[in-house]
């Protein structure tokens, strides 16, 4: 019997320790991110969250999955790189339940010259890169349409595959690559659809791009906003807000500003 308490003793003080440590952590956030631009302006915030009591700890993703398998499986407290529309795909495709804490930027996608410099000079057949993953396809998709290259299936929306297509004048040739690539892919190809990010990331401004989509575009902002990103029922967690209104602050709405040459968009 002696045994049995002092086993049961041990178990009920490791359990306290265990419990006071997790209470400790209410006052870190742990958030992952890609590295531009989102790394970039939560390493701004860092003091800020300082200010406000709370650690802020930062760690870098260079992909679209891992960052939400990371968050879902609880190694993460929230995460910065993803727009609402990839974020609900995300949900969707893989069973997740992951949920908005707060839009804090827009970044315009682009049409980026490879191997032809506008869209005047692009060839029969020509060669267009867009990116693979559902949500950021369909967005793609949609500017190329906007600018009159295709032409897509009544209904199609953020979604759309180039199966929606339904009319090509120039027999386009539509390569599906990851959107991390699409740089990389610039070379091979007539013109590549990239996402913001990845062109910073590659060193391009949406002020190089051929064309992009209208920073003033409402209706673009609501659905490709970029997004602070929590589990479900976590979202008004005291901590949670906090990063959330750091990152709408004038302070980091200045720097985006003065950093980002209108490649990323702060929303108010």
């Amino acid at each position: 019997m002696k045994r049995f308490l002092t086993g049961a003793l041990c178990a009920l003080l490791a359990l306290s320790a265990f419990a006071g440590c997790s209470g400790g952590d209410d006052r870190t956030l742990k958030v992952g991110a890609t590295p531009t631009p989102h790394a970039e302006i939560l390493e701004q915030a860092v003091p800020l969250m300082e200010e406000r009591g709370y650690t802020l700890e930062i760690e870098e993703f260079n992909d679209y999955i891992l960052p939400n398998t990371a968050l879902s499986d609880g190694e993460l407290d929230a995460n910065y790189f993803q727009h609402i529309t990839y974020l609900e795909t995300f949900n969707e495709e893989q069973g997740t339940d992951l949920v908005s804490a707060g839009l804090i930027h827009f970044e315009p996608m682009g049409i980026y010259a490879g191997r032809v410099s506008s869209l005047e000079d692009l060839p029969d057949g020509g060669v267009i890169a867009v990116p693979n993953d559902t949500s950021n396809e369909g967005r793609a998709l949609m500017l190329l349409e906007e600018n009159g290259l295709i032409t897509l299936a009544e209904g199609a929306d953020t979604l759309a595959t180039v199966r929606d297509i339904v009319e090509n004048p120039k027999n386009l040739q539509i390569e599906e690559i990851e959107a991390a690539q699409l740089v990389r892919a610039l070379p091979d190809v007539d013109l590549a659809v990239i996402n913001g990010n990845y062109a910073l990331q590659g060193g391009l401004a949406v002020g190089d791009a051929v064309v992009s989509e209208s920073a003033e575009s409402e209706a673009v902002a609501e659905h490709y906003a970029n997004v602070i990103a929590v589990r479900a029922g976590e979202e008004n967690d005291e901590k949670i807000q906090a990063l959330v209104e750091v990152l709408k602050s004038d302070e980091i709405r200045d720097f985006i500003d003065a950093n980002y040459s209108g490649s990323v968009i702060a929303i108010q």
